[in-house]
C-alpha cells in the first residue's frame, strides 16, 4: 500500500466532516433563521432551492478545477489552493450568520472550494497507483468512501444539536476550524505523494479533438448542425430564467448545449483521425461512451440530494423518539454514513464473494444499475409516509429508517462504484475532465430536483394533483421512483452493449 495514502485519507475525513456538518444543518439554518422574514408557507420551499442551488455549484465547479489541474496545476496544488479558498469560506458563513448577503458569499466560496477540489482529490488518489498495485486500488476507493462517510456519520450527529441549542455560529464555526485541520494534513504529505505533472497547452486534448471533428473541412454537416441546434436550444432554455431562477436556467442551458453538441462529436469523431493523434481520437470516443453512463446516473442523484432536504422537511413533521441525544429532525442523517459503513465491508466480504460463488458477477455496471433502481424503491417508501402524514397520522421518524436504508444500499452501489469505474474508464490524459463530469452529472440531479419544483409552482398541475386527492409533496416523491426506475431500465440496456476497458497507468519499472 502506497505510504502517503494515510495523509490523503486523514484530509479526507476532516473534508467531509467540514462539508457534511455545514451541510446538514443548512436546510435547518435557512428554514429557522435565515429566511425567517419570509411568509411561513414560502420558507421551506425557499429552502430548498437554496440548498439545491448549492449542491449544483459544489458539483459544477469541479469542471473548473479538473481543467486547471489537467492544464496548468496539477492535482495537488489545485486541492491545496482551493481548500484555503474553502477554508475562507467556511469561516465567512460562521461569521455572517445574520446577513444573507455574507452568508450566501461564503456558500459560493464552499462551493468553488469543494467543487473545485473534487475530481483532482479522487484523481489524485488513483494517481498513486500503477498497474503493479491497482488491485489495492479498489481498496483504498472503498476506503476513500468510507471515510467520508465517517466524517459524515460524526457530522450529522454532533453538528445540528448545536444549532438547535442556539449556537449558530458553532454550528458553522467547527466545521471550519475542521477544514483548517485537513488543509493541515494535506500538507503535510506533500513530499510523499506521487504528482503527475499536468499535460499543459495540448493540441490533442479533449476540447481540441472535440472542434476538430466538429468543424474540419467547414461547411454543414451533422456535427456542426448538431452544435446549431444545441446553440438555439441553450438560447431558448435562458428565456425560462423568470420561471425557473437564474442559476438553474444557466445550467439547463449548459445542459440543452453539451448534450448536443457530445451527440455531434460523436457521430462526427473519425473526422479528428489525420490531425491528431488515433490515441487522442479513441479517448474522446471513450469519454463520450462513459458520458452516457454519468447521464443515467444523474436520476439518482435526484433522489439521493433531497434527503437533506425534502427528507428533512418531512421528518420535522414526524415524532422524535425521546431520546436525550436525539434532539432534532437533521439528525436522521447521520443513519445514512452509519449505514454506509456497515454496507461496504458487508458488500465486499460478504456479499459478492457470495453473488460470485453462486455464478454472478457483479461488475460495476451491475451494481450501478441495481442502485438506481434501490433508490426508486426507497422514494415508493417515503412516499407511502408521506400520504399517511398528509392523511393526519402522526409517526414516529423511525419509520425513516427503511427509506434510509433501500436509499443508502443504492448508494453504495452507485457511488462507491462510481468514483473507481469514472477512473479507470478514462485516458491518462483525460481523467481530470471525465472525474469532473462524473461530478457534473451530480449537479445536473439537482437540475431535475429544480424543475420540478418549479412544475408544481404552477396553479394548474397543483390544482390536477388536488383533484386527485393526492398531496402535492408525495406527488412529487412517487414521480421522482417513477424516474429512477426509467433510468434504471435504461441503464440496463445501455450497459449490456458498454466495452469496459482499464486504462490505469503503467507501473514505472514498466
Amino acid at each position: 500500500m502506497p505510504r502517503q495514502i494515510p495523509f490523503i485519507i486523514g484530509n479526507e475525513a476532516c473534508e467531509r466532516f467540514s462539508f457534511y456538518g455545514m451541510r446538514n444543518v443548512l436546510t435547518d439554518f435557512l428554514v429557522g433563521y435565515l429566511l425567517i422574514s419570509l411568509a411561513e408557507a414560502d420558507r421551506q420551499p425557499a429552502a430548498k432551492e437554496v440548498f439545491h442551488i448549492f449542491v449544483m455549484g459544489v458539483y459544477f465547479f469541479p469542471l473548473l478545477g479538473g481543467w486547471l489541474a489537467d492544464r496548468f496545476l496539477g492535482k495537488y496544488r489545485v486541492i491545496f489552493w482551493l481548500s484555503i479558498v474553502y477554508c475562507v469560506g467556511q469561516a465567512l458563513l460562521a461569521y455572517s450568520i445574520d446577513s444573507k448577503e455574507g452568508f450566501y458569499a461564503g456558500l459560493f466560496l464552499i462551493a468553488l472550494g469543494s467543487g473545485g477540489i473534487k475530481p483532482c482529490v479522487s484523481a489524485f488518489v488513483g494517481d498513486q497507483f500503477d498497474q503493479t498495485n491497482k488491485h489495492l486500488a479498489k481498496v483504498v476507493f472503498d476506503a476513500f468512501y468510507f471515510i467520508i462517510n465517517f466524517g459524515s456519520f460524526f457530522a450529522s450527529l454532533l453538528i445540528p444539536p448545536l444549532l438547535k441549542s442556539g449556537h449558530a455560529r458553532w454550528a458553522f464555526g467547527v466545521p471550519a476550524i475542521l477544514m483548517a485541520v485537513s488543509t493541515v494534513v494535506l500538507f503535510a504529505g506533500r513530499k510523499k505523494y506521487v504528482h503527475v505533472a499536468p499535460a499543459g497547452k495540448d493540441p490533442n486534448g479533449f476540447l481540441s479533438v472535440c472542434i476538430t471533428a466538429l468543424f474540419r473541412g467547414g461547411g454543414l454537416n451533422a456535427g456542426s448542425v448538431l452544435v446549431g441546434l444545441g446553440s438555439v436550444g441553450a438560447l431558448g432554455a435562458l428565456l425560462l430564467w423568470q420561471s425557473l431562477g437564474l442559476v438553474a436556467t444557466a445550467c439547463l442551458s449548459i445542459v440543452i448545449f453539451l448534450s448536443f453538441a457530445g451527440a455531434g462529436v460523436w457521430l462526427r469523431a473519425e473526422n479528428a483521425r489525420g490531425v491528431h493523434p488515433d490515441e487522442d481520437v479513441d479517448g474522446v470516443k471513450a469519454v463520450l461512451r462513459v458520458l452516457v453512463i454519468f447521464a443515467l446516473v444523474t436520476p439518482f442523484w435526484s433522489l439521493f440530494d433531497q434527503k437533506a432536504s425534502t427528507w428533512i422537511l418531512q421528518a420535522k413533521s414526524m415524532q422524535l423518539p425521546g431520546w436525550s441525544w436525539f434532539t432534532t429532525a437533521s439528525q436522521m442523517q447521520a443513519l445514512n454514513p452509519l449505514l454506509v459503513m456497515l454496507l461496504i465491508p458487508f458488500n465486499n466480504l460478504v456479499l459478492y464473494p457470495g453473488l460470485k460463488k453462486r455464478g454472478v458477477e457483479p461488475t460495476a455496471l451491475r451494481r450501478m444499475g441495481l442502485g438506481i433502481a434501490f433508490s426508486g424503491l426507497s422514494w415508493i417508501v417515503v412516499g407511502s409516509l408521506q400520504l399517511a402524514i398528509d392523511g393526519g397520522q402522526s409517526l414516529p421518524i423511525l419509520w425513516q429508517i427503511l427509506p434510509y436504508a433501500l436509499l443508502t444500499f443504492g448508494e453504495v452501489l452507485v457511488s462507491a462504484t462510481g468514483l473507481e469505474f469514472a477512473y479507470s474508464q478514462a485516458p491518462r490524459r483525460m481523467k481530470g475532465v471525465l472525474m469532473s463530469f462524473w461530478s457534473l452529472s451530480v449537479t445536473i440531479g439537482n437540475l431535475w430536483v429544480l424543475l420540478v419544483n418549479a412544475s408544481v409552482k404552477n396553479e394548474s398541475v397543483t390544482r390536477r394533483i388536488t383533484e386527485q386527492g393526492w398531496g402535492v409533496v408525495a406527488t412529487q416523491m412517487y414521480f421522482f421512483a417513477g424516474f429512477a426506475f426509467v433510468a434504471a431500465g435504461a441503464f440496463a440496456l445501455y450497459a449490456r452493449k458498454y466495452t469496459v476497458v482499464d486504462n490505469y497507468r503503467k507501473s514505472d519499472a514498466a
